[in-house]
């Protein structure tokens, strides 16, 4: 049994007492029923919180671990607070098979046989093209935990329709990564005031609004779920917000670079803020934040994206899109919370919560029964991003040297402590 003792959680004093790799009580200070044999970690008044779960992250493994790989990856999500890792499915090989499904569990098993978990998110199509199904049972059966096709939309909405049906049936999720893929063919960023002072060819949000309001209504006509990954428009906060109020069993995410950039992070033509879908204007970035506290955004997640060093130190239209965020994302959540914009109790809803209800999976809230499944966290503790204190492999983020506050301490998963 485990007893960590003089823990702050919402701002109260708590111990949280552990049996097994259940949670058995949390309490006031003193007030724990721990028998006297129990093993003490003095948590010192750091913010207890639980294991987190990121539903939509990049590992590269298998064909692109010079980038990174599940071990480098899982690393990096132990370090910044996460239990639970949802990895899609563009590998070489794509996951659109079990035996790629099996081999990232066996290299999760292998690598981190305590945690963090591993959840492959299975292939939508065959190779990600978008034209043929996957064989969405077997990717199940194998431990898939939810459906994408990852970056590039189901342009068909006839095989969507199948997909969506399919999956329900199989009591599974799609995650859909909305944007009209020919409204902005070869865009580069933003389409706005900064692509056009920089000269580069930008996207505009409606082609993501557009791509929602279609699953939206689609989800509706069907009556089955959907979750809108990666938003970064207000225009597709509306269309949200329209499902949402007919009933429409849709969910959404965002990223915390989302809600602390804006389009302006690409002036000077910094690659490091190159995303997809694009960072866009300041207006977007309010509307998110207030979308993320007030619930119309469900979750956050960091589309943790690595990139080699020399892939990102190429002119803006060549550089690939994406930053990494498995080692920044707690840090600039409660960036969030220090301002002001979140409470104290808004990550665990974002990061653990919501996460957990809508891929059913396994989460904390501190009951007794509960996975024990929980982060002791310095929110006082100022570091700055670089190669000596982050573990992913690479390091493309457009927050490196910046400094950023907070930090884990200690972290345990099914009740053993990894770090």
């Amino acid at each position: 049994m485990l007893r960590i003792a003089d823990a702050r959680h919402q701002g109260a004093p708590v111990d949280l007492l552990v049996d097994g790799d259940k949670i058995l009580t949390m309490t006031p200070p003193g007030r724990s029923p721990a028998p006297e044999e129990a093993e003490v970690f003095e948590a010192g008044g750091l913010v207890l919180l639980p294991g987190f779960i990121d539903a939509h992250a990049h590992l590269r493994e298998p064909g692109f671990e010079y980038k990174e790989d599940i071990a480098s990856g899982l690393t990096a999500a132990a370090h910044g607070g996460f239990s639970t890792v949802m990895c899609m499915a563009n590998t070489n090989p794509v996951n659109d098979t079990a035996a790629v499904t099996r081999f990232m569990l066996e290299r999760a098993a292998q690598s981190h046989p305590h945690g963090p978990r591993l959840c492959p998110i299975a292939a939508a199509t065959k190779g990600l093209k978008g034209e043929e199904m996957a064989p969405l049972a077997e990717l199940k059966a194998a431990g898939c935990a939810a459906l994408s096709n990852d970056g590039r939309p189901v342009e068909n909405t006839e095989l969507l329709r199948r997909i969506m049906e399919y999956a329900a049936d199989l009591d599974m999720i799609f995650i859909d990564h909305c944007e009209d893929a020919r409204l902005a063919k070869g865009w580069v960023m933003n389409e706005g005031a900064v692509s056009g002072l920089l000269g580069v060819k930008g996207q505009p949000d409606v082609g993501e609004a557009v791509q929602a309001a279609r699953d939206i209504m689609l989800a509706e006509y069907l009556r089955l779920p959907v979750h809108i990954a990666h938003v970064s428009a207000a225009l597709t906060l509306d269309v949200i917000a329209w499902g949402k109020a007919r009933g429409v069993k849709v969910s959404a995410e965002t990223c915390p670079h989302y809600l602390m950039l804006d389009e302006s992070a690409l002036e000077g033509y910094n690659t490091l803020a190159k995303v997809s879908p694009p960072l866009r204007g300041a207006k977007d970035r309010k509307a998110l934040r207030e979308a993320v506290k007030n619930g119309l955004v469900d979750i956050l997640v960091t589309d943790h994206a690595p990139h080699a060093a020399q892939e990102k130190d190429d002119t803006l239209d060549e550089a690939p899109c994406g930053i990494t965020g498995l080692d920044t994302a707690l840090s600039l959540t409660w960036g969030l919370v220090r301002e002001g914009i979140l409470d104290e109790s808004d990550p665990a809803r974002l990061w653990c919560r919501r996460p957990g209800e809508i891929f059913k999976l396994p989460w904390n809230g501190f009951a007794p029964g509960d996975p024990a499944d929980f982060f002791l966290f310095d929110p006082d503790e100022l570091w700055m991003p670089g190669p000596d204190v982050m573990f992913s492999k690479s390091l493309n983020t457009p927050f490196m040297g910046q400094p950023l506050h907070g930090r884990v301490k200690a972290h345990w998963i099914g009740g053993k402590r990894i770090l």
